[in-house]
């Protein structure tokens, strides 16, 4: 899987960084969601399905590899 974040949507809500911190980070001075981990392993997929899910903007999504 790889992790793909539309910054130009990004509301800076970060629920992401909850769901996956690993994953997902958040750069202060643009006030947006940076991927820290563009593949994470597998067994981090129903974390960063639940960010995707949850991201108010929908500015998150996964592609299959």
């Amino acid at each position: 899987m790889r992790v793909v974040a539309d910054t130009a949507i990004c509301q800076g809500h970060q629920l992401c960084q909850g769901e996956a911190p690993d994953v997902f980070g958040f750069d202060q001075d643009a006030d947006v969601v940076t991927v820290l981990d563009e593949h994470p392993d597998e067994s981090r997929r129903a974390d960063v399905q639940q960010a995707v899910r949850y991201c108010p903007a929908f500015a998150l999504s996964l592609e299959e590899d």
